[in-house]
């Protein structure tokens, strides 16, 4: 069970000062993205040693080839070079001679990928994440590490490892090791402990956040964790926070988190709660992903894909319970939660993809999912429709037990059955967990919606907990043709056309551009304009170039399709519906 491994764990921690395997970085000379590393591994008896960059780093599902930083390679031992050869985009094959000591490995990094939270070194501090900065050998993958950082005078270091100087730090494994990315530089450090728990917050750049109140209210993030899972899987957790230009998201790590947000878009309420979401959903991660996950991705292939359909349940489910603890917290408000839902909700209504693609296919897919147009026609997101989908899971939880059981219960169990670093849970898995909660098969439903595109009830979800979904009425709606376009010197470009829509029947497709509709030139947005002054079920010539060549289409409109839902609590919710809604977000109902 996962508190034996628990125990096991703090009982080899000692052990980690005595490292197998020592990494040192270089970064006194940080202006051109360049730091110099060495890895001494310890001796082997083997006639060669494949030293290996991961291809991919975790929390962002996409071959990187992050070798391609590696420049200046060297090789040696007992004072000697040794022969290598590179034998894959990832591998270096060094032969040992028959009396080899230590191996030593030298080379310079290159490390300006801020945006993939993979490396970047500039002259203001470092981020070091080691899937995209240090090599490794499968042969000591399981042995502890050590890692030095040599840096400028004012710099100061943080990682979620075990500190052993102001800028050394100490791992069990290169798995741990690899999950606990560095920052390193000119930055502001905060600290505090809730439930006997240590935590640090860490700011690089300069911004319009407000330090205090964000320490503040992660300290109240930090205190839910127990209205889903039942402890704990850390000790200490790091929070690094990236306010900064160009660059914008967020990664989860074993005993950490870094988020990235441009460095202006903190202040408003809607910005400052974006980015609580995103710290929750970091926070989320290190149960849902770092604590357990699906088995395809257990142990992590540093250099290949790792498949599972089951990234909506890995990422989705995150998604869903984010802001539920910022509600819990306190720090969200319910009309701003019920805001969101309503958001998502539109969203996933104007996506066609939703009537194409399965949870369970978009989570197999997630590797080579696409962008714009195709995304948005013929497929589905693991965060954002894994989100929904665990909605709905939820809401059949509590009403087929009376409330009794919730999706908070299921990946409880989750949590207490699998541990990341061992074993890794299945769909059966999962079904068999639902199926002792509530005493019932769930097959039916994971085929209807799982592995079947979902028709998912919103109306009804919300009406069992006491809320309805509202559409503003228009009085003089306005008409739709169904794609998205930025204007450009020489009219209007199509970037998108939704299947089904107006402007997908009469044959148009992203590229196109618009310059004119029946006769007028298209200039200044004048054609959104004048697009306002059609009534449905009119026709309209567009005139468009298409591979540079002049074309004519008709274009018939239609009533845009009803948008900016809202979701409104009831006056006088029923006992049950109160109850339900206690149940599923863990407050009262607003109307109770």
């Amino acid at each position: 069970m996962r508190k034996s491994l628990l125990a096991v764990g703090v009982m080899l921690a000692p052990s980690v000062v005595l490292a197998n395997t020592d990494y040192k970085i270089d970064l006194t000379q940080p202006e051109h993205h360049k730091g110099e590393v060495s890895i001494t591994f310890p001796a082997s008896e083997e006639k060669f040693l494949d030293i290996k960059m991961p291809a991919w780093r975790t929390g962002y599902y996409r071959i990187l080839n992050l070798a391609n930083g590696v420049r200046d390679f060297e090789v040696r031992s007992n004072g000697e070079e040794l022969r290598w050869e590179k034998v894959d985009k990832s591998t270096w094959r060094i032969y040992l001679p028959e009396q080899s000591g230590e191996v030593t490995v030298d080379y310079e990094i290159y490390a300006n990928q801020l945006g993939r939270r993979s490396r970047h070194i500039d002259d203001t501090h470092a981020y070091l994440d080691a899937s995209a900065v240090f090599m490794y050998a499968d042969a000591w993958r399981n042995e502890p590490i050590s890692v030095s950082l040599d840096v400028p005078e004012n710099w100061k270091s943080y990682s979620g490892m075990e500190r052993q100087g102001d800028h050394q730090f100490t791992a069990q494994n290169w798995d741990v090791f690899v999950d606990s990315p560095i920052e390193t530089g000119i930055n502001t450090h905060y600290a505090f402990t809730q439930d006997e728990r240590n935590y640090e917050v860490v700011f690089w750049g300069e911004g319009n956040y407000d330090a205090e109140k964000t320490v503040s209210d992660l300290k109240k993030l930090v205190g839910t964790g127990d209205s889903i899972w039942s402890d704990y899987p850390f000790e200490r957790y790091v929070f690094m926070i990236h306010a900064t230009t160009g660059a914008g998201g967020a990664t989860e790590h074993k005993n950490s988190t870094v988020i990235q947000r441009p460095r202006y878009s903190f202040a408003s309420r809607d910005d400052y709660l974006s980015f609580m979401s995103t710290a929750s959903h970091e926070f989320v991660h290190t149960w849902n992903v770092k604590a357990y996950r699906p088995s395809g991705l257990v142990p992590y292939d540093y250099q290949k894909e790792n498949y599972t359909d089951l990234f909506w349940i890995a990422e989705g489910s995150t998604s869903y319970f984010q802001n539920h603890l910022l509600l819990h917290a306190g720090i969200m408000e319910p009309s701003e939660y019920f805001e969101r839902v309503a958001t998502s909700i539109d969203r996933h209504k104007a996506k066609p993809g939703r009537d194409v693609m399965s949870v369970a296919e978009a989570s197999f897919e997630a590797w080579i999912d696409q962008y714009g147009d195709r995304a948005h026609n013929d497929s589905v997101n693991i965060y954002s429709e894994g989100a929904l989908v665990s909605w709905m899971l939820d809401s059949e939880l509590l009403e087929t037990t009376e409330g009794e059981v919730s999706y908070r219960d299921v990946h409880n169990e989750l949590y207490q059955r699998f541990d990341a670093d061992h074993e890794g849970f299945t769909a059966a898995d999962v079904l068999t967990i639902l199926k002792e909660l509530t005493g019932r098969s769930w097959q039916n439903w994971w085929q209807s919606n799982v592995e079947t595109p979902a028709d998912i009830p919103f109306e009804t979800m919300l009406e069992r907990v006491g809320l309805e979904l509202v559409y503003e009425k228009d009085d003089e709606p306005e008409v739709w043709a169904g794609w998205n376009a930025n204007d450009t010197s020489g009219g209007m470009e199509l970037t998108r056309v939704s299947k089904g829509s107006p402007a997908w029947e009469a044959g148009f497709t992203p590229g196109d551009v618009i310059v004119a509709f029946d006769g007028h030139k298209v200039v200044d947005g004048r054609f959104s304009d004048a697009f306002k002054e059609y009534e449905a079920g009119e026709s309209i010539t567009v005139t468009f170039f298409r591979r540079d060549q002049l074309h004519e289409k008709t274009l018939s409109v239609k009533a845009k399709p009803a948008t900016d839902a809202k979701i409104e609590p009831v006056d006088e919710p029923t006992a049950e519906q109160q109850a339900r809604f206690l149940q599923w977000l863990q407050i009262p109902h607003p109307n109770a």
